[in-house]
């Protein structure tokens, strides 16, 4: 019988092996990640300023990629780089992680769910790609995937409890960002005082801003399940638009979307400086 550290020293040889791909395949996907953040940043600034007209979310970012000259192009390399998110993530499911404990088995679950997640989101811009319009309204899908969920046998309370999972979620993503927890992941030595500057500022700005999403879509699946109303899910795009109609009016959203864009900024960075 093969022992744990046999079991060891094969998923870091394996891991060796294939560090090369997994790396490119890990910036790849930070990098694209990061362009789509930016997008939906600036669409939500535009509904922030009256420009209500355009999607806040993926679909919308990538509808405004699909009307620029070569954009065809540009959809294609953006699905191709989450696709290597993906497989980056799933390779620290099977190898490991970077870093002492990456091995653990918590950070290996969390890297196949993160895994999972980003497998979707790059089949979804793949297929819009491809011209099947598979990412459509965030909304739309929020309500539809909410109302069957609820028609399951205690649907109510797995949406009540999905709901409680991203808004945790959220929450953990600002606790993470304003601790920069990030550092550990980054090799920054020989970088000037100017770039980590940049850095913690994209880092903690962004990380804030999109935990805050995050944790208030999640509160929103809450209600649904609370009030057994599968319409008052939302997606991104109307999270975003919720946050117009605090007492502070859009300039909540506007923090909110300058938070986002930042986080694509930190996305390019870590693309750049990120321990794979």
């Amino acid at each position: 019988m093969m022992d744990t550290s046999t079991l060891t020293r094969g998923s870091r040889a394996g891991r060796r092996k294939a560090a090369p791909t997994i790396e490119g395949a890990a910036r790849a996907g930070l990098t694209a990640r990061g362009v789509i953040y930016l997008l939906v940043g600036m669409l939500a600034l535009q509904i922030a300023f009256g420009g209500s007209g355009k999607q806040a979310d993926q679909g919308g970012a990538l509808q405004e990629v699909a009307g620029k000259p070569f954009g065809a192009v540009v959809l294609w390399a953006l699905g191709v780089g989450l696709t290597g998110m993906a497989l980056w993530r799933l390779s620290e499911a099977v190898f490991g992680a970077a870093g002492p404990d990456g091995r653990k088995g918590k950070k290996r679950l969390a890297s196949a769910a993160r895994a999972v997640f980003y497998g979707f989101v790059a089949y979804s811009v793949l297929s819009f790609a491809a011209g099947s319009g598979g990412s459509g309204s965030s909304d739309g899908k929020s309500r539809d995937v909410t109302a069957e969920a609820m028609d399951l046998p205690a649907g109510q309370w797995l949406v009540g409890v999905a709901g409680v999972v991203i808004l945790c979620a959220g929450v953990w993503m600002v606790v993470q960002a304003a601790r920069r927890t990030y550092r550990k992941h980054l090799r920054l030595g020989g970088t000037s005082h100017r770039v980590r500057r940049t850095i913690d500022v994209t880092g903690v700005a962004g990380g804030v801003a999109r935990g805050l999403v995050f944790a208030v879509a999640g509160g929103f699946a809450v209600r649904a399940a609370w009030d057994y109303e599968a319409d008052k899910a939302k997606g991104m795009d109307d999270t975003l638009r919720s946050f117009t109609e605090t007492p502070v009016g859009p300039w909540l959203l506007v923090f909110i979307a300058v938070g986002l864009m930042l986080f694509g900024v930190f996305s390019f960075a870590m693309a750049r400086w990120r321990r794979v």
